[in-house]
């Protein structure tokens, strides 16, 4: 069994920076692609971004585009969600996921990915 746990999560000024983490455990698992989604309070879940593992390439939401990237550590298994010029719109529960299957292109749908955490609440205040 594969985990996700998010982290990195908290409160934060407009204008501000923060970084989010996601930590895979469980089984040896190598993910095709890792993905970011948010979710805002009476909103669905959106996409973020995604991340080929392999060559660490990446797809991003135009929400996201120019503020947020998205980065791995090998070693560390993790993958990152930096954003900067933080927004009161950002503020969400962000989700990290991971992809097994080596397929597909973008991966910007949540049925793109097996796996899921359980999520980090980012707050963004005015």
């Amino acid at each position: 069994q594969v985990q996700l746990e998010e982290s990195g999560g908290g409160l934060v000024q407009a204008g501000g920076s923060l970084r989010v983490s996601c930590a895979a455990s469980g089984r040896t698992f190598t993910p095709y692609v890792m993905g970011w989604f948010r979710q805002a309070p009476g909103k669905e879940r959106e996409f973020v971004g995604s991340l080929i593992w392999a060559n660490s390439y990446t797809f991003s939401a135009d929400s996201a585009k120019g503020r947020f990237t998205i980065s791995r550590d090998n070693a560390k298994n993790t993958v990152y969600l930096q954003m900067m010029s933080l927004k009161p719109e950002d503020t969400a529960v962000y989700y990290c996921a991971a992809r097994a299957r080596i397929s597909g292109w973008g991966w910007r749908n949540e049925d793109d990915y097996e796996y899921w955490g359980r999520g980090t609440q980012v707050t963004v205040s005015s």
